[in-house]
């Protein structure tokens, strides 16, 4: 919502400046298709070669993820919290096996099922299965699996920041094309030289409509898109994060209710629930 009304406020103040101070809008409509054409089909062009076919299937959920923001709020990360609680305390109380019916079957676990989110999140319940298991495997360094652990989640952050990374590359690549634009209507300018100075200065004037918008392409759309949807998927590698801290946590010989809270201090200040809200919550969902 914030991407639209942003981009209106942009527009507006852009063009509603020119017009105001008596600038002359017919020539930049009249210019502005084909430089559009000329900039925009370049800038198609210049990401298809620089991207994978992977990378580009995942172009539409990026820009939707970008507008809509994170999947996960505060109640989600407090389902989250919770969750981790019961794993926690069973395996402290009944030891690590206990787990095993749980991690091996999450769709009959009676954890699992009281938070059907996280169970139906396919990424984010295999990868507290696949630790959970890693322990039960005797994996019980805390220091090892905080290894493990952080070197995934790096990688997962590094693939999902190159959709972010391929769009701040094409803003940094529009002002040039807006160049070419421009350079394309000063050659068309020039072969029509002998042409009175009147429609001389209206051709110039349409070949500085490509400088002008591949900049406001650039700095005034893309770059905002990308920086957004960087920071979104920061954000949303927050919640798996949570996961490492409790799960180290317990390993380190922490009790449940400090390893929750340890994972607590993780979530982004924006969606992190406050220690009494924890509570109420672990305090309210049954014993799986």
């Amino acid at each position: 919502m914030f991407i639209f009304i942003g981009l209106g406020v942009v527009l507006a103040c852009v063009f509603g400046s020119f017009v105001a101070s008596g600038g002359a809008i017919g020539p930049l409509l009249a210019s502005m298709p084909f430089e559009l054409l000329t900039i925009l089909g370049a800038a198609v062009g210049t990401f298809l070669m620089a991207n994978s076919i992977a990378a580009l299937k995942h172009v539409p959920g990026g820009l939707k993820k970008a507008m809509k923001g994170s999947r996960y709020s505060r109640t989600d990360y407090l389902q989250l919290l919770s969750l981790m609680f019961h794993f926690t305390k069973l395996a402290a109380s009944k030891g690590v096996m206990a787990l095993e019916p749980h991690i091996e079957d999450p769709e009959s676990s009676t954890i699992f099922g009281q938070f059907p989110q996280i169970r139906d999140n396919k990424r984010v319940s295999s990868f507290i299965c696949d630790y959970l298991r890693m322990v039960g495997m005797n994996a019980t360094d805390p220091y090892q699996i905080d290894d493990v652990m952080g070197a995934e989640l790096k990688k997962n952050l590094r693939e999902e920041m190159h959709l972010p990374h391929a769009f701040q590359s094409l803003s940094d690549a529009l002002p040039a094309l807006g160049i070419v634009a421009a350079v394309l209507g000063v050659i068309k300018t020039m072969a029509s030289i002998s042409k009175p100075p009147i429609v001389l200065g209206e051709m110039i004037a349409g070949a500085l409509v490509g400088t002008f918008l591949g900049i406001l392409l650039a700095y005034g759309i893309m770059a905002p898109i990308a920086g957004r949807l960087g920071g979104v998927v920061e954000e949303e590698a927050a919640y798996l994060e949570l996961v490492r801290a409790v799960i180290v946590a317990h390993l380190q010989g922490n009790a449940p209710q400090v390893s929750v809270e340890i994972g607590r201090k993780t979530i982004p200040t924006d969606f992190m629930p406050t220690f009494q809200e924890v509570e109420e919550a672990v305090s309210e969902a049954p014993a799986g």
